[in-house]
């Protein structure tokens, strides 16, 4: 745990005037910032904020010795920010948690058991890459959005490919056959009358090989998330020709966060504080970017800077989060995109599947 002062509550007051003043203040490109030449990230619209729970909303801190809890993590991935924000900044602490951070770099599959059988309390992941091993039956619910952004779909700057629809009949590099960054960019092709499973040659390629494929012309595009989506950008050899805040995905969360279902049900007021600090550090990652991107400089990718994290941080919708109805409108969204391209089959009830992995930790 960080010694280092958590800073004052953050009331629905002190949020709306802060916002106002910092809108008011600020210039164009501390409020939208961007992730790489081209391309602006979305303004932090603090309306947003009354779909989430705040701290005064949340009900007390535990009683008692700090609560141990154990959330699992991929320790490179810019998107889980909020969780060394909430150590560093006092937000698990403000809870009355002690919380231990786990770097999991298995597969999503092992990553949910994991949780779902008490080896770890809770997980951050895509939600595009754990909805279907939820459809499986893993203890394990979803109780907020993190945020939006993080994959893309790339090409070689020289490349006549200029739009997603363009990938028809190429082939295409991918890091994992059932990744979220495939499932995405699959649906979007299914939207648009292109078949996914025909109309693509989808090539695997471990991670570190994915930039080297499309160098070697072996491949004419490839997908990747960030922050190596980004780093491969930031050079200038490629350029992006799609992303998950495209359109309507623009106001969607593509990470979540995931309890064991067991810790909702036996303690649902611990259930809830971690929920509360996370959402607490998400505001405040979406507020503070640059203190944002000091926490979580230790664990980036050593190719990134605190400037690239920093940039990232402002890219990706940390202002958005939700929370009850608003995310289980997005869960069965998802669910429904993945019957189109055969992900979930055309019998399944979405509305029930949403209501059925997700958890209202604040009814309690």
């Amino acid at each position: 745990m960080s010694s280092k002062k958590p800073p004052a509550v953050l009331d629905r007051r002190t949020i709306l005037r802060g916002g106002a003043a910092a809108l008011a203040a600020a210039p164009l490109g501390v409020i939208g910032a961007k992730a790489f030449p081209g391309r602006v990230g979305p303004a932090i619209d603090f309306s947003d904020f009354p779909i989430c729970k705040t701290a005064s909303e949340a009900g007390p801190a535990l009683s008692g010795p700090p609560r141990k809890l154990r959330i699992s993590w991929n320790a490179n991935a810019v998107c889980s920010v909020q969780l060394p924000v909430g150590i560093d900044h006092g937000f698990f602490k403000k809870q009355n948690l002690d919380v231990e951070l786990i770097n999991f770099s298995g597969s999503t599959d092992q990553l949910l058991e994991a949780i779902a059988t008490g080896k770890s309390d809770a997980g951050f992941g895509m939600a595009l890459r754990w909805l279907k091993p939820l459809e499986q039956g893993f203890d394990v619910k979803i109780t907020a959005g993190a945020h939006g952004g993080c994959l893309r779909a790339i090409v070689p700057v020289g490349s006549s490919i200029k739009t997603v629809n363009d990938l028809k009949g190429k082939v295409v590099a991918v890091g994992d056959m059932a990744g979220p960054d495939k499932n995405f960019f699959s649906i979007q092709l299914a939207k648009a009358g292109i078949d996914p499973n025909t109309d693509v040659d989808w090539r695997p390629y471990p991670g570190n090989l994915l930039r080297l494929a499309a160098e070697k012309g072996e491949v004419r595009a490839l997908l990747a998330s960030d922050p190596i989506a980004y780093l491969w950008l930031k050079d200038g050899q490629f350029r992006e020709v799609g992303s998950n805040l495209d359109g309507p995905y623009k106001d969607v969360s593509c990470c979540i966060v995931g309890l064991r279902g067991s810790l909702i049900r036996e303690e649902p007021l611990v259930a809830r504080a971690v929920t509360q600090a996370l959402l607490d550090a998400a505001m405040f990652t979406a507020q503070n970017p640059d203190v944002a991107a000091k926490s979580f400089l230790p664990y980036a990718p050593k190719a990134a800077t605190e400037e690239d994290i920093l940039a990232l941080i402002r890219y990706h919708t940390h202002h958005h989060h939700p929370t009850g109805a608003s995310l289980k409108r997005e869960l069965k969204a998802y669910a429904d995109d993945l019957k189109l391209v055969s992900v979930f089959k055309p019998s399944t009830d979405t509305t029930k599947f949403a209501e059925r992995i997700y958890a209202d930790v604040f009814s309690a």
